[in-house]
C-alpha cells in the first residue's frame, strides 16, 4: 500500500466490486463489453484479465471515472468522492465534474462549484459541467449565473442538446417556485 494513503479511500476502493455499476464494464467507454464479476474485495484488472486484490495505482483513471460516476448517479456521493479522489490525473474534467456533482448533491454546493470551475478551466466546452454548474447556481438562488451557463451551453451545443434542455427545465422550475 502507498505510504500515507488514507485508509478510508482504500476501503472505498476495496468496496468497488460490491457496487451496483452500469451494465457495461467500467472503463470500456460504454461500449457494452462486460467485465467478469469479481469476488468481494477484488477488482477486475484489464491488464491481467483477471480479478485481483486492489492496490493503489492499479486502476486506470477511466475505470475510476466510470465507477465514481456510477456511484454518484446512484446517490452514493461520499463513496463517489472517495473513489474519484483516487484518480492520478487531478485535472481530468470528467473527474472534477463528478467530484463537483457529488459535493453539490451532498449539500456542499460551494465546494461543488469550485470543482466545476476547475473542470471548465481545463475544458471550457464541457457542457455537462455547465449544466451542473447552472443547477448549483440555482441552488444558491443565483438565476442570472444559471442563465449564463444556459447561454454558454446554447452557444456550444445548441438548444436541442440534452444539457440545454435539462438546465432550461431546472430554470423554469426555479422561476415557478
Amino acid at each position: 500500500m502507498h505510504k500515507g494513503f488514507p485508509v478510508h479511500l482504500m476501503s472505498a476502493l476495496v468496496a468497488l466490486p460490491m457496487l451496483a455499476l452500469p451494465a457495461y464494464a467500467a472503463g470500456d467507454g460504454g461500449s457494452g463489453a462486460s467485465t467478469p464479476s469479481c469476488a468481494k474485495g477484488e477488482v477486475y484488472d484489464d491488464a491481467q484479465k483477471k480479478c485481483v486484490a486492489p492496490k493503489q495505482g492499479m486502476l486506470k483513471d477511466d475505470n475510476i471515472y466510470e465507477q465514481g460516476r456510477a456511484l454518484a448517479m446512484a446517490g452514493r456521493y461520499d463513496e463517489a468522492i472517495a473513489v474519484l479522489s483516487l484518480a492520478a490525473d487531478k485535472t481530468d474534467p470528467r473527474i472534477l465534474n463528478y467530484l463537483g456533482y457529488s459535493h453539490r448533491k451532498s449539500g456542499r454546493v460551494v465546494v461543488g462549484l469550485g470543482y466545476y470551475e476547475e473542470a471548465l478551466r481545463n475544458d471550457p466546452g464541457y457542457t455537462l459541467v455547465r449544466e451542473y454548474m447552472g443547477e448549483a447556481h440555482l441552488q444558491l438562488g443565483n438565476l442570472a449565473a444559471a442563465r449564463e451557463q444556459l447561454d454558454q451551453i446554447e452557444k456550444r451545443a445548441g438548444k436541442s442538446s440534452r444539457e440545454y434542455g435539462m438546465l432550461s427545465e431546472q430554470i423554469d422550475r426555479f422561476m415557478r417556485s
